[in-house]
């Protein structure tokens, strides 16, 4: 098991070198200057999420299919990820897994438009569509449209299962003494319960669920925020210096390079906000929508929220804490987040423990379904039935096995599942500006799409 842990861990390395970090934020920076910075335009995105258009046509609405993204991308990458990336990388990690939030804005509003602009209908009339579909539709390359489906297939165990669950059975284990044995199995009730509902039962459990989640962490945040104060212009300091300048690092940190604090910044970015894998689109292709600008807008919107926001708020609280507290850096990465949390009187412990089990069972969720889209993709509906079977087999076995060894399979998934996405992005970026001209340079964003309408 060691050698195994060993070589994953070697091979993760590998990947998430100098190339990985070039091609991935190359891809935000170009797309984000092609596209005449989409950032811009989050007001009006978040705007079109909450709004219902119920003549639109899709499997379920805009909001829901947001809120399914989200939770897929709302789980232990802003908690333990955050926290992993300032113990491996330094604070300066924080800034790189925020710019990664920032510029991944337009990479994740082309993914949402390639999904709806090469969706398709199936025989029982539901929406099916993503990256997979934009290869083989649009570039005619069927073998890598499979190749990125083996990788989503494999990375949904890791990213969305194994790391899930073992992050809620360490919870409940440090804070109330659970067995990881007896975790496991709740959630392998729990899991089966939702997961058999299908997308629209995934879709309407996820949309009740994230909003309230997402507020509670979020409120927890700016309270411990409000508590180191004095604290916080330094941490705002630290991180800016630490990302360019491995010396900057202090106040009990470890000193890393510019390299390290790029690597986990932009490494853990991604896990969190998974812009430039290719997930999410998967989810976006069933929305309601009126043409595939609309649902772009409002993919974008996620980026946004997970790590532009969330993600920001984690890393100030945890080198903020630190700052205050430096004795906390001494602990390993895993439980820096609830150590911080924990010096917020009375409540701290509870929301953050809440937030890790809701956050990561809707994760668990959210990937279940960008996999057995994948499985479709491949071997056809029946097939989906034994994914489901072996998936809730491995939330027990994710519940109980070690840790860095799904961290390390995880961060080497995430990145062989973004090369072919990025791939088909920068291939079909014309088509993305095309259709960018057509209803949102152009003021039409009220407009329907024929295809949109099938």
């Amino acid at each position: 098991m060691e050698q195994i842990q060993s070589f994953i861990s070697a091979f993760s390395s590998f990947l998430w070198g100098w190339p990985m970090i070039i091609l991935l934020l190359g891809t935000h920076i170009f797309l984000t200057i092609r596209l005449r910075f989409p950032q811009f335009k989050i007001f009006t995105a978040i705007k079109l999420s909450i709004t219902k258009d119920k003549e639109s046509s899709g499997d379920i609405s805009q909001f829901g299919a947001l809120m399914t993204a989200l939770a897929a991308t709302i789980g232990i990458g802003n908690i333990v990820g955050v926290a992993t990336a300032v113990s491996l990388g330094g604070p300066g990690a924080v800034f790189w897994c925020w710019i990664t939030g920032v510029l991944g804005i337009a990479t994740k509003y082309s993914e949402g438009l390639l999904a709806i602009k090469y969706r398709q209908k199936t025989k029982d009339g539901t929406m099916i569509g993503g990256p997979m579909y934009a290869l083989e539709k649009g570039l005619g390359m069927k073998w890598l449209a499979v190749l990125f489906c083996i990788f989503t297939i494999i990375a949904s165990f890791g990213i969305g299962n194994g790391v899930q669950a073992k992050a809620i059975s360490e919870s409940l284990y440090q804070s109330y003494g659970w067995s990881n044995y007896l975790t496991g199995s709740v959630l392998v009730v729990l899991v089966s319960l939702v997961i058999f509902f299908g997308v629209k039962g995934i879709a309407k459990v996820c949309s009740r669920f994230v909003p309230v989640m997402a507020v509670l962490y979020f409120i927890g945040c700016i309270l411990i925020l409000i508590l180191n104060w004095n604290f916080l212009g330094q941490a705002i300091v630290l991180i800016l210096k630490s990302a360019f300048s491995p010396q900057a690092a202090g106040a009990g940190f470890l000193g890393g390079t510019v390299m390290m604090a790029a690597r986990y910044g932009i490494s853990r970015g991604l896990f969190s906000n998974e812009s430039g894998l290719g997930s999410a689109p998967i989810i976006a292709a069933a929305a309601q929508t009126r043409n595939p600008v609309r649902q772009a807008l409002v993919s974008s919107t996620g980026t946004f929220w997970d790590t532009v926001v969330l993600c920001a708020l984690t890393g100030l609280v945890i080198v903020s804490s630190i700052i205050a507290h430096p004795d906390i850096n001494q602990n390993s990465a895993s439980i820096l987040t609830q150590l911080a949390f924990a010096k917020l009187p009375y409540v701290g412990t509870l929301i953050l423990n809440f937030s890790i089990i809701t956050f990561a069972f809707s994760t668990i969720l959210g990937w279940n379904y960008y996999g057995e889209k994948s499985i479709e993709y491949l071997g056809g509906k029946k097939a989906i039935i034994y994914y489901r079977l072996a998936w809730v087999v491995f939330v027990f076995i994710g519940s109980i096995i070690n840790l860095t060894l799904i961290w390390d399979l995880s961060d080497s998934m995430n990145a062989l599942m973004a090369i072919p996405n990025l791939i088909s992005i920068l291939m079909l970026s014309g088509v993305v500006v095309k259709e960018t001209k057509k209803y949102l340079w152009d003021n039409k964003l009220d407009e329907f799409d024929p295809d949109c309408k099938q």
